[in-house]
Order: C-alpha cells, then sequence, then structure tokens
C-alpha cells in the first residue's frame, strides 16, 4: 500500500504556490524577490489532490488537514467487504 501524503501548500493570489520565506507579518523576508505576499492555504493530498476550498488563514486549513487525515485514517480501520 501507497503512503498517504497531505499537506498544505501556501499560495499567492494567482494560486501558484509560494515558496519564499514569510515575516510574521506575513509578508516576504526578503523585499527584492518578488513575492506579493501569501493569499490563501490550500490543503493538498497525494490520493485526491486539492482537498476543500482553499482558506485564507493556515490555522482553518490546518483543521481541514486533520480532518482528511482522519477520514483516511477511518477508511484503513473499515473492514474490506
Amino acid at each position: 500500500m501507497a503512503r498517504i501524503r497531505i499537506w498544505i501548500d501556501p499560495q499567492h493570489r494567482d494560486g501558484a504556490v509560494c515558496e519564499h520565506a514569510i515575516a510574521p507579518s506575513r509578508k516576504p523576508r526578503d523585499p527584492k524577490v518578488g513575492c506579493t505576499s501569501r493569499a490563501r492555504y490550500q490543503v493538498m493530498c497525494s490520493e485526491h489532490g486539492a482537498v476543500a476550498e482553499p482558506h485564507g488563514l493556515r490555522e482553518l486549513a490546518e483543521s481541514t488537514q486533520t480532518a482528511h487525515c482522519n477520514d483516511h485514517a477511518a477508511a484503513l480501520a473499515r473492514p474490506a467487504a
């Protein structure tokens, strides 16, 4: 059985993944990189792709991530028919 990975992608307004270092103010640490800051957070699953709608706060995305992980755990716990 393949391992399932669930993660959170921080995204720019245009949907591109943001991989820049960010200060607590949500602005880029290095202003020269051209980062427009993080606008939303998308929960991703290696099996299902994007999970639910993107969230404006990482804390909200974390609860969606946990719930999706629990769904996978529950599906594994069910006996095969």
